[in-house]
């Protein structure tokens, strides 16, 4: 037992930020032309936050050459062990700058978001200009949270808990406070932390999972008091194997999008037009026979007016499928049913066009006699729209919903609830026929919204049992999948993330009876992640990665060869991935 000096009243947030500076490019090769050097830098030095959460800044070119556009991107809030903070972020407004000209400057408003759940002590945050993908200017930051000591306590014993753990797993500590009277004290202000730092994350409600192996010490400090519990912490040891390939046909006319296996088939979109001899635009659905596992071969195809068949979705029953447009030559986009009474030769029932649908579909699903399109655009006219199928080859427009702030990019919908990946404006939670908000698919009733600062939500997964919800953004580098905790629909938080260097993610799929998530990262491939249990803190620290492929090395996304895989999906034991550069792969897991 030891004791410390009393805290100060109430919870106060103070944020000191100092410019680091501009970096500059040049070439390396004295034979090459030199490329124009971008010069910014973040002003003032320093700014700090007190119960106002926001600050203004400026961003200055003081180069000689105009700089654009310019993203400001705020990384992870770390706090002193270098370990993320799930929920915390730090917000810029705007986010980009078109063009910077020599000279010219910015203001730039800065929004801290610090949750309840983040316990007292030291934090950082950085806060980059890039150019190119590479950071120009870095707004170094860090703020303190001290929380409110409360009554003098005399004791403080922290119960609960374990004495082991493995790596990942998250145990909850209590404390039982006394005054000098003797008194209980209840519900005491306690600020819980680790040593060392980084050895895992404690909350402030006394919950800690374990990063590193080895002895680690729980700290409780409240009103001049504190204990510790010494913690061992042993390896997770998570299934550990590989991929194996098992088929491989490349495509190489065309770039291949989103695919979907149901029985003996697997159908495969295309996307883009492909600048290689003969190369093609995506216009086409191609159906594979998939009866061999490790010998696909394709039965037929289905040519569509577009230009990208970015989406195809299969009903549960398998009787019909949907196929997305966009960049249609008659500028109507909308979609294409199709009959799958012989489903390795697909009959068009009807392509269905409207007004609302004439910018572009970009995905759909489908849920028993409802389709759920997402048009695109960012204006109130695009965002979902709900398609009553029951009569495929008369489809018929029942309800639409746009979140607002930018534009949706996917729909997922399960339980009754659709789970909107609405970009900027981040996850949107509908129901459209669960119940607890009075909804249905033709009078969708938004639940619950989360936006993650400086986080673009491109796609996500809803594992029901869990309460997790998996994110995707795919404009960030390093790449981060974060989780959010919806066991209470109404009150959705963040609560883990899973990082990876180098690139992006992109689609998922979640083998839940497993525990087992299937991540697509472009360039880096596909990476199994163990995700049993309960979720907290830096999955990636957490040794929970149980196997990773890149089967093309080499090249580049959207290229001639490489790596560039879009989406993995579990079938029968296999792992089918369309890759963008060349068309379908079938992965044997061997863990």
């Amino acid at each position: 037992m030891k004791w410390i000096p009393g805290g100060s009243a109430g919870m106060v947030v103070v944020l000191a930020a100092m410019g680091l500076g501009a970096c500059s490019s040049d070439s390396s090769d004295l034979n090459q032309p030199a490329e124009p050097e971008v010069q910014l830098l973040f002003t003032p030095a320093s700014v700090s936050f007190g119960e106002d959460r926001s600050r203004a800044v400026e961003l200055r070119n003081t180069g000689a050459d105009p700089a654009g556009p310019v993203e400001l991107a705020a990384l992870a809030v770390t706090d002193a062990g270098g370990n993320a903070v799930p929920g915390a972020g730090l917000s810029v407004s705007p986010s980009e700058v078109a063009t910077l000209n020599p000279g010219a400057s910015r203001a730039l408003t800065l929004t801290l978001d610090v949750p309840a759940s983040v316990s007292g002590g030291n934090y950082q945050v950085a806060l980059e200009a890039r150019v190119d993908g590479q950071a120009v200017a870095t707004l170094g930051s860090s703020f303190a949270v001290v929380q409110n000591d409360g009554p003098v306590i005399a004791t403080l014993d922290i119960t609960g808990g374990a004495a082991q753990a493995r790596q990942g797993e998250v145990l909850s500590f209590e404390v039982v406070a006394t005054d000098d009277q003797g008194q209980a004290v209840d519900d005491p202000m306690v600020t819980w932390r680790a040593e060392p730092a980084f050895s895992g994350l404690a909350t402030a409600d006394g919950d800690f999972v374990a990063y590193s192996v080895g002895t680690t010490m729980i700290i409780a400090e409240a009103g001049g008091a504190a204990d510790t519990a010494d913690l061992e912490v042993t390896s997770r040891n998570a299934p550990s194997g590989s991929f194996e390939v098992e088929w491989h046909e490349p495509i190489e006319l065309r770039y291949t999008s989103d695919h979907w296996e149901h029985g003996d088939v697997a159908y495969t979109g295309t996307w883009g037009c492909r600048a290689v001899a003969g190369g093609q635009c995506g216009n086409t659905l191609y159906v594979w026979d998939i009866t061999t596992r490790n010998a696909p071969f394709l039965t037929d195809s289905v040519r569509v007016d577009a230009r990208v068949v970015n989406d195809v979705k299969v009903r549960e029953d398998g009787t019909l499928a949907i196929i997305t447009h966009e960049a249609s030559n008659d500028g109507l986009n909308g979609i294409t049913l199709l009959d799958l009474a012989d489903p390795k030769a697909p009959v068009v029932i009807t392509r269905f066009v409207a007004p609302d649908l004439a910018p572009g579909i970009h995905n759909v699903w489908i849920d028993g006699d409802y389709a759920y399109l997402v048009v695109d655009g960012a204006v109130p006219s695009s965002g979902l729209r709900v398609l009553d199928i029951s009569d495929p080859a008369n489809p018929q427009i029942v309800a639409s919903f746009y979140g607002g702030g930018s534009f949706l990019h996917d729909v997922y919908v399960r339980d009754g609830l659709a789970f909107l990946s609405h970009w900027s404006t981040g996850l949107v939670i509908l129901d459209v026929g669960n119940g607890i908000a009075g909804g249905s698919p033709i009078n969708p009733v938004e639940v619950s919204r989360i936006a993650i600062p400086g986080y673009e939500v491109h796609n996500a997964w809803y594992w029901p049992e869990s309460g997790y919800v998996f994110l995707g953004d795919e404009i960030r580098v390093p790449g981060t999948v974060r989780v959010v905790d919806v066991n209470d629909l109404a009150s959705p938080r963040e609560v883990a993330s899973f990082t990876l260097a180098g690139a992006a993610p992109h689609n998922f799929w979640v083998d839940e009876a497993a525990g087992i998530a299937y991540f697509s990262w472009y360039e880096n491939g596909v990476h199994a992640v163990d995700v049993s249990g309960r979720l907290l803190g830096e999955l990636d620290k957490q040794a929970r990665q149980v196997a990773s492929i890149q089967y093309d090395v080499g090249g580049a996304c959207v290229s001639t060869s490489g790596t560039c895989s879009w989406a993995p999906q579990l079938h029968d034991g296999f792992i089918y991935v369309s890759d963008l550069n060349s068309g379908l792969w079938v992965l044997r897991p061997t863990f």
